[in-house]
C-alpha cells in the first residue's frame, strides 16, 4: 500500500494575498485540489499537513471531500513552532512520524497542481528506498539543487544529495538539475531517519531533504528521475500562478479537441476542468465556459459565457450570457441576451433579452428587448411561459406570473397579470398624435 503526505503548511507570503496559497484557483479548481484528486488515483491514504490558515484550509476541503474525509483523508497540523520545515511536517511529539498506513510514502507538495499520476506511479515502482522527482531548468534559481553520483544525464540516476537554494555555493548555484519536492520513501526510511533530522542550516528549519543526505552516508539507493518540467511548476507566486493556468488550459483544451470539440482560435477560448462535452460541440472565439457545465451537440458562438449550465443541442450567441442553473435545449438564444436560472426548451430568444427565473415551453418565441422582472426589492419570483408563445419585442413580464400555451402578446406591453390559453394580450397606453406638435418645441430654421 502506498500513503501519500501532501505538505500545506506554509506561509505562502510571495503570493501577496490573504487567501491561503493552495486556495488560489486555476481553471475554476484550487491548487491543492488537484494535487489531492491526483493523490486519490493512486491512494486511499491521504494526509494533508497544515498549519498557516489550517482552520480555513481544512474546512474547504472537509467540504469538497465530505464523502472521503472519514476513510481516506487525513489532517494533520504541523508543530511549526518546535519543528518547523518540510522535515518537521512528518514529525509528532519527539520527532516521531505521524500516522502512516502505506509501506511506501509518496511526499507532495499543496503548491504543484501539474504533477500527474504518472509521474507519482514512476516514483513508487522505483528501485530505490527514496526515489524523487527531478527537474532540468534554465532557471534554477528557488529550487534545491541535486548533487549526482555519476556526469552522464540519464532518466533515472544515483545521487549523492541536495542542497538547498540559500546553502548553496556559487559552484552549486550553476547547476541545472534540480528537485521538484516529490519523493517516495520506504515508511522504514522514514522511520529511521526522520528523528536524526536537525535545523543546523541557513533557515533553522528540518529539512526533508537531510534524510536524503543521512540514507546516502548509510549507503542506501537514492534515485532520481527526469520528469517534465510543466509538471513539476510549484507555485509561489501570482506569475507563477498565471503560467501553470496557461499550461492547464492548453491540457484542457487539446482534451476537449480530441473528444471532437471544434475550437475556432483555441488560444482565446477558457474552458475550467469540470467543463464536460458530449457529441460535436463548436466553441467559437472568445468563449468563455465555466462550472460544471455539460455541452452537447451545441454551437457556442463568439465572445458568449456559459456558467454552471446545460447546453443541449442549442445555439448561442455571438455574446450571449448563461448564468447558472440554466437548461437549454433544442434552442436558439442569439445576440446579447442573458439567462439565468432558466428552463428553456425549443425556444427562440434572438437578441436583447434578460430571461432569468423562468420555464419557456417548446415553439415559443421570445423578442428584442423583452425581460422577465424577476425581482421585486426583496424575493425573486417565477416566470413560467407555456408552449407555442409570441411574446412581441420590449415587453416586460412582471413575476410571479403564468402565461398558457398559445399565447400572443403585443410588442411594448407591460404584463403584470396571468394570461389564459389562446388569449392575445396587450397592455399599450392609445397613442395620440398632435398636429404640429414638433413645433411647439422647435421652430423652423426660418422663422
Amino acid at each position: 500500500m502506498v500513503s501519500v503526505v501532501i505538505l500545506a503548511a506554509g506561509f505562502g507570503t510571495r503570493m501577496k494575498s490573504n487567501t491561503p496559497k493552495v486556495l488560489h484557483k486555476l481553471c475554476g479548481k484550487s491548487m491543492i485540489e488537484y494535487v489531492i484528486d491526483t493523490a486519490l488515483e493512486i491512494s486511499s491514504d491521504v494526509h494533508v499537513v497544515l498549519y498557516n490558515q489550517k482552520e480555513r484550509i481544512q474546512a474547504f476541503l472537509q467540504e469538497k471531500y465530505a464523502w472521503h474525509i472519514a476513510d481516506k483523508i487525513t489532517f494533520h497540523t504541523q508543530l511549526h513552532d518546535k519543528y518547523p520545515g518540510t522535515g518537521g511536517a512528518l514529525m509528532k511529539e519527539n520527532k516521531q512520524l505521524i500516522d502512516i498506513k502505506g509501506e511506501k510514502v509518496l511526499i507532495l507538495s499543496g503548491d504543484t497542481p501539474l504533477i500527474s499520476s504518472s509521474d507519482l506511479e514512476m516514483l513508487v515502482n522505483g528501485a530505490g528506498s527514496i526515489n524523487l522527482c527531478a527537474f532540468e531548468t534554465k532557471n534554477p534559481y528557488g529550487y534545491g539543487r541535486i548533487i549526482k553520483k555519476d556526469k552522464d544525464l540519464k532518466q533515472a540516476f544515483a545521487i549523492k544529495g541536495i542542497i538547498e537554494e540559500k546553502d548553496c555555493n556559487l559552484d552549486q548555484k550553476e547547476i541545472n538539475i534540480v528537485n521538484a519536492g516529490i519523493y517516495c520513501f520506504t515508511k522504514e526510511i522514514l522511520q529511521e531517519y526522520v528523528s536524526k533530522l536537525d535545523s543546523n542550516n541557513a533557515q533553522n528549519e528540518y529539512y526533508l531533504t537531510q534524510v536524503i543526505e543521512l540514507a546516502n552516508k548509510d549507503s542506501k539507493d537514492i534515485f532520481a528521475f527526469i520528469c517534465c518540467e510543466k509538471n513539476m511548476l510549484g507555485i509561489n507566486t501570482k506569475l507563477h500562478l498565471s503560467q501553470a493556468e496557461r499550461i492547464l488550459l492548453t491540457r484542457l483544451r487539446e482534451r476537449a479537441m480530441e473528444q471532437g470539440v471544434i475550437m475556432q482560435i483555441p488560444e482565446s477560448i477558457y474552458i475550467e476542468s469540470s467543463v464536460c462535452f458530449e457529441g460535436e460541440c463548436v466553441l467559437e472565439n472568445g468563449v468563455r465556459i465555466t462550472g460544471k457545465s455539460y455541452i452537447k451537440d451545441s454551437h457556442i458562438k463568439a465572445h458568449s459565457v456559459v456558467e454552471e449550465s446545460e447546453i443541449i443541442e442549442s445555439d448561442i450567441g455571438p455574446h450571449a450570457h448563461i448564468r447558472p442553473n440554466s437548461h437549454i435545449k433544442d434552442s436558439h438564444i442569439g445576440n446579447f441576451v442573458e439567462c439565468k436560472n432558466a428552463n428553456l426548451d425549443g425556444v427562440k430568444a434572438g437578441h436583447l433579452s434578460y430571461l432569468g427565473d423562468c420555464v419557456i415551453g417548446d415553439g415559443s418565441n421570445i423578442g428584442a428587448g423583452v425581460i422577465t422582472c424577476n425581482y421585486d426589492g426583496k424575493k425573486k419570483h417565477k416566470t413560467h411561459i407555456g408552449k407555442n408563445v409570441f411574446v412581441g419585442s420590449d415587453c416586460q413580464l412582471v413575476a410571479p406570473i403564468h402565461i398558457a400555451d398559445n399565447v400572443l402578446i403585443g410588442a411594448g406591453s407591460t404584463i403584470t397579470k396571468d394570461i389564459e390559453e389562446g388569449s392575445l394580450s396587450l397592455s399599450r397606453a392609445k397613442q395620440i398624435n398632435y398636429a404640429n406638435g414638433f413645433y411647439r418645441f422647435f421652430k423652423p430654421e426660418d422663422e
